[in-house]
């Protein structure tokens, strides 16, 4: 898979608390999230934990277009 991204994405990767937050991850949340919401501006939220990370839950932020990645954390208040 060809991860497509923002600018913004690209920019926040370089945050030290997003260094360690792995491509394959990111795919990873993209092709199979546990959860999803679509937010009123029609962007989409994806979660799914990740074991190789302690089981933490990632989020991933998808553009409307459903495809292309806008931001990608950990998000310690998700409680599925």
């Amino acid at each position: 898979m060809a991860l497509r991204c923002t600018q913004y994405f690209l920019a926040t990767r370089e945050r030290d608390d997003r260094k360690s937050i792995e491509l394959a991850w990111i795919e990873w949340v993209v092709q199979a999230p546990q959860h999803r919401h679509l937010q009123e501006d029609g962007r989409w939220r994806l979660w799914a934990p990740v074991p190789e990370a302690e089981g933490r839950w990632l989020r991933v932020v998808l553009l409307g277009d459903g495809e292309t990645v806008h931001n990608a954390f950990f998000d310690r208040s998700f409680r599925p």
